[in-house]
């Protein structure tokens, strides 16, 4: 991985704050270390409490992935992703449904901020099967439309896409390994799926091709998440 998709502290392991307001979410961040981690920011949290947050942590040394998943009109992708670079953010998404223009009008746009952090493209939410896909009159297999929405996020510019880590080794092998492949629905041996349908171990995750890792619940949600956290880190450390 070039140094630019590492970033400043190396971890591969972004951990979701999924909570609804921000003590809760700074009473986890203590527990965590600024340089074993980088953060996700949904649109719960983002919505409740807003830039301050975003901010707050920044100033605390962690790298944040603003998860908002913009798909609008061009114009209007481009003016929030501006906004979100300015923040400081590390890494933020757009919905690759949103198509070229959109994306290319988004790429354009934080290039032009002073911070210009890396520009991801989702492709199929994680919790969608084929089955969801048939309700959107979406009558490709799954892996197909991942592909589909990966390459035309490439091609727009993106420096890569949040995808199932089930198909990120056929991703890696399409569009190299330069391009950045960000995978939820990781979860440890022997923890719950909760409402994910695409899941993979974080080893398997990381063979497989993952860049980042996203995981929620099995470090927020755990008696000591530090430890959990460091396990992860060591495994996947491990590997290469």
């Amino acid at each position: 991985m070039s140094d630019r998709i590492l970033s400043r502290n190396r971890s591969r392991v972004i951990v979701s704050l999924d909570f609804p307001d921000a003590k809760q979410a700074v009473t986890l961040c203590e527990k965590l270390d600024s340089s074993a981690c980088k953060l996700k920011i949904g649109k719960e949290l983002f919505t409740r409490e807003g830039p301050v947050l975003v901010e707050q942590l920044i100033a605390k040394g962690f790298d944040i992935f603003l998860d908002l998943k913009y798909h609008d009109i061009p114009n209007t992708v481009a003016s929030a992703c501006r906004a979100a670079a300015d923040l400081g953010v590390w890494m933020l998404n757009v919905h690759a449904s949103g198509g070229r223009a959109m994306m290319e009008a988004a790429r354009e746009a934080i290039e032009q901020s002073a911070n210009s952090p890396l520009l991801i493209g989702v492709t199929v939410l994680t919790s969608l099967s084929k089955e969801d896909l048939g309700e959107l009159d979406i009558n490709k297999p799954v892996d197909q439309q991942v592909s589909l929405l990966a390459n035309l996020a490439k091609r727009s510019g993106l420096d890569g896409v949040v995808c199932s880590a089930m198909e990120a080794s056929r991703l890696s092998k399409e569009l190299g390994k330069e391009f950045c492949l960000v995978t939820p629905g990781i979860r440890p041996a022997n923890t719950s799926n909760d409402d994910q349908k695409r899941i993979m171990t974080p080893t398997d995750a990381i063979n497989a091709g993952s860049h980042y890792l996203v995981i929620g619940r099995p470090i927020t949600r755990a008696d000591d998440p530090f430890a959990v956290l460091d396990k992860i880190n060591s495994e996947i450390n491990s590997i290469n």
